[in-house]
């Protein structure tokens, strides 16, 4: 077994600054997933997922950032690397962008966030 780990990309109550338009995106503290099986992480937000989009991105311990891929509506992109890995969904109806991994390994234990793109 390994973990994977999501927090807020961005979290106001963490974050010392003035926020004059904030959006929330909620995510589980925490997941756990055996080799070789099927990671899902939903992000709840507050916004429209069809008229924004929202990607996520990943950080293992100790490395930098890593763009998975972003959507809005069924309009989706990936890195290239990681496109046979990742898909992303939205649902309009319940405000909520999943990210599904498949035969995930121990090399895929990160932090993984999302976030809104900003148009």
């Amino acid at each position: 077994m390994f973990l994977l780990h999501s927090d807020n990309f961005i979290n106001p109550k963490k974050g010392n600054f003035f926020c004059v338009k904030c959006e929330q995106l909620t995510q589980p503290a925490s997941e756990t997933v055996q080799p070789g099986h099927r990671l899902t992480i939903t992000c709840q937000v507050s916004y429209s997922v069809t008229g924004y989009y929202t990607a996520w991105i990943r950080q293992p311990a100790g490395k930098g950032l890593e763009w998975i891929g972003m959507a809005a509506g069924s309009t989706t992109y990936y890195k290239d690397s990681l496109k046979s890995k990742f898909s992303i969904s939205t649902d309009s109806s319940n405000s909520r962008v999943t990210l599904s991994g498949q035969n995930m390994q121990p090399e895929d234990t990160a932090v993984y966030y999302c976030a809104r793109l900003p148009h």
